[in-house]
C-alpha cells in the first residue's frame, strides 16, 4: 500500500489538517489494509512539511503499521520534519 501525501496538498503545515488528513485515509485509504502489511509514505511532491501536521498523520499510521516505509525524503523540509519527529515523538520510522 502506498500513501501519496501530495493527495492532501503540496504545504502540509497546520494539526487540524493533518487530523482531517489521517480520517480520510483512516476511513478510505488504509480501512482495509491489515496491521502487517507494507505501508509506504511517499512524500513526493511534498514542499512543506510541519512536525504539526506529521504528527498527526505519520506517527499514528507508523504506529499502527509496523512495516511503514518512508519514500522520497529529500526535501529538506521533510528531512527536518521527520527528525523532529523522531526527537520528540519517539518515531520509529
Amino acid at each position: 500500500m502506498r500513501i501519496e501525501l501530495k493527495k492532501f496538498g503540496d504545504i502540509l503545515i497546520s494539526r487540524p489538517a493533518g487530523r482531517e488528513a489521517y480520517l480520510a485515509m483512516s476511513a478510505y485509504i488504509t480501512k482495509d489494509v491489515g496491521k502487517d502489511e507494507i505501508v509506504e509514505i511517499d512524500f513526493t511532491g511534498v514542499k512543506v512539511l510541519t512536525p504539526s501536521w506529521a504528527d498527526e498523520v505519520i506517527t499514528p499510521l507508523a504506529e499502527k503499521f509496523k512495516n511503514t516505509k518512508l519514500l522520497n525524503t529529500d526535501n529538506s523540509s521533510v528531512q527536518a520534519t521527520l527528525k523532529t519527529l523522531r526527537e520528540y515523538s519517539d518515531l520509529k520510522i
